[in-house]
């Protein structure tokens, strides 16, 4: 049975980024980081004080999977918790010192993965790939809205 150009396509992507995703945890574990952790330190670089909700919603993940993480990276000095005016259940979360040299340590790490792969296309490959993936995306988003 042949394969369809979709499906040639389908099958590569899934490839490229399951080998994106082993080389950035290699980098990122040189760092001492984890991908989620480096997620969470990077997104509250952009924006710090808000809710585990927030940052869930922002990372397309559950809620418990950002309080466990929430939880080590607390325990390991990167995060602090602080609470959300009146309310004990809600806190806002903070980078420490650790976590934001940790942070940007993920950050350098990334940008140099992102030079010696993306960087090494030409300006109107970029446009291209970039023009492919929202396009990607956009039948993604419309293939499963509810």
């Amino acid at each position: 049975m042949s394969q369809t150009a979709a499906e040639r396509v389908w099958f590569r992507l899934l490839r490229l980024d399951t080998r994106l995703h082993a080389h950035i945890t290699d980098r990122l574990k040189t760092v001492g980081l984890s991908v989620p952790q480096c997620d969470i330190l990077t997104t509250l670089t952009e924006r710090e004080g808000v809710s585990q909700q927030e940052l869930a919603e922002r990372l397309y993940v559950t809620k418990g999977n950002i309080s466990g993480l929430i939880d080590r990276l607390a325990a390991a000095g990167m995060v602090e918790r602080r609470r959300l005016g009146g309310d004990r259940r809600s806190h806002a979360i903070f980078l420490t010192e650790g976590g934001r040299a940790a942070a940007e340590a993920g950050i350098a790490a990334q940008k140099a993965f992102v030079a010696e792969t993306l960087g090494r296309m030409s300006e109107q490959q970029l446009k291209d790939f970039d023009t492919l993936l929202v396009a990607a995306r956009d039948a993604v988003r419309a293939a499963t809205q509810n």
